[in-house]
C-alpha cells in the first residue's frame, strides 16, 4: 500500500477539480492547521493540477495576481512573497472586490466553522448574532466569493459542530433553503460545488441541493462519516471510494511542489 498522509490526499482530490484556463481565489490563512486546509492544501493541488492535467490554471494569492507555482518560496514570509515572480503585485483590495464581482474566478477556496446541510456558511458569530457565544473572524471576502465565484471549493475538516443542521447566521449564501431557493432569491445558479474533508469528499449534485456523500476515503466508513456530521446527508445508493493518489503524485508533491514541507506540515 502506498504511503502517503492525509493532506496530501486532501490535496490531490483537490486537484481533480481544478480545470484548465481556470483562474483559482486563494484565500489568506492564518497559521497552523487554518493554514494548511486554506492556503497549503489549494496551492499544493493547483501546482499539481498544472503538472498534469491543467497547465494554464492559476491562482490569485495574497496580492499575487499569477504567480509562478514552480517556483515556490522556501517559507511564505513577507520576505520572501515580496520577492515571488508574478504577473502583478500589488493588487488592491479594490481591485479584488472588482475582479470578484465581474465573475472573474472560476474556483475560490473556503472554511468555516458552520456549514449548514444546503451549503451556507458562517464564519461571523455563532449562537445569537447581537448576544453570540462566540464572534468570529467576520465576513472577509466569503459573501462575494458564494455570490459571484464559479465552483467554489471548501476545504475544511468534517466535525459535528461545523457540519451543523442549519448555521447560526449565513455570512455565504450557498443553496439557501435547498430547491431553486438560490436563483428564486436573485441570486447567480452557481453555490459550493465540492466539500473536501479529510474523511470524504461531498457535493450538491441533487434536486434538493442538499449535501450529499460522493466518495469514501480509503479506509473510512460511512458510519465514521455520520458519526461526524450534525444532520444526514444524501447518501446515494452506491458509495464510491476517493481515489488514492499515485506514486508519481506523491513524488511531485514532495520533491517539486512541497520539498520543504511548509504547505502540508498541518
Amino acid at each position: 500500500m502506498l504511503n502517503y498522509t492525509i493532506n496530501e490526499l486532501m490535496a490531490v482530490a483537490t486537484s481533480r477539480e481544478l480545470r484548465d484556463g481556470e483562474l483559482g481565489f486563494i484565500g489568506v490563512g492564518t497559521a497552523g492547521r487554518a493554514f494548511t486546509l486554506a492556503v497549503g492544501i489549494p496551492i499544493t493541488a493547483a501546482r499539481l493540477a498544472q503538472l498534469s492535467h491543467a497547465p494554464d490554471f492559476t491562482i490569485f494569492w495574497n496580492n499575487l495576481l499569477s504567480p509562478e507555482l514552480d517556483q515556490i518560496p522556501p517559507h511564505l514570509t513577507q520576505h520572501y512573497l515580496t520577492r515571488w515572480p508574478c504577473a502583478f503585485q500589488p493588487v488592491t483590495c479594490e481591485d479584488k472586490n472588482e475582479m470578484l464581482a465581474s465573475g472573474r474566478f472560476d474556483v475560490s477556496f473556503d472554511s468555516a466553522p458552520q456549514i449548514d446541510q444546503f451549503g451556507n456558511m458562517n464564519i461571523t458569530a455563532i449562537g445569537d448574532y447581537k448576544h453570540p457565544k462566540v464572534r468570529l473572524v467576520g465576513c472577509l471576502a466569503q459573501p462575494d466569493h458564494f455570490a459571484f465565484v464559479k465552483r467554489p471549493i471548501i476545504v475544511t475538516e468534517l466535525k459535528k459542530r461545523t457540519f451543523v443542521e442549519k448555521v447560526d447566521f449565513i455570512t455565504s449564501v450557498g443553496y439557501l433553503d435547498g430547491g431553486n431557493s438560490r436563483v428564486e432569491a436573485g441570486l447567480l445558479p452557481y453555490g459550493p460545488w465540492k466539500i473536501i474533508t479529510e474523511k470524504c469528499v461531498l457535493n450538491f449534485a441533487n434536486t434538493q441541493k442538499k449535501m450529499q456523500i460522493e466518495s469514501l476515503h480509503p479506509g473510512v466508513t460511512l458510519e465514521e462519516v455520520l458519526d461526524n456530521m450534525g444532520f444526514t446527508p444524501v447518501i446515494p445508493e452506491k458509495i464510491a471510494t476517493t481515489v488514492e493518489p499515485t506514486e508519481e503524485q506523491i513524488r511531485i508533491i514532495r520533491e517539486e511542489i512541497d520539498p520543504n514541507n511548509e504547505l502540508l506540515r498541518a
